[in-house]
C-alpha cells in the first residue's frame, strides 16, 4: 500500500429536503473543482425554521488526496 497525503477543507451543504440531501449537494459540488475526494465527516448539523419551512445546513470535513 503506497503511502498518501491528503488535505482536507470545511463545506456546508444546504437543502429544505433534508440532512442527507445537505450532505449529497456538499459532496456533488465539491467533485466538480476537487479530484481524489476520499473521505467526509459530519461536523455540524444545524438548521432553520423560517413560516413553517426547515432548512438544512450540513458541515463537512472532506479529505482529499494529493497528487
Amino acid at each position: 500500500m503506497s503511502d498518501h497525503v491528503y488535505k482536507s477543507v470545511e463545506i456546508t451543504g444546504s437543502s429544505p429536503e433534508g440532512i442527507q440531501k445537505a450532505i449529497d449537494n456538499a459532496l456533488d459540488k465539491a467533485g466538480e473543482t476537487l479530484r481524489n475526494l476520499d473521505w467526509f465527516e459530519v461536523v455540524n448539523i444545524r438548521g432553520a425554521l423560517q413560516e413553517n419551512v426547515r432548512h438544512y445546513q450540513v458541515t463537512l470535513k472532506i479529505g482529499f488526496r494529493l497528487e
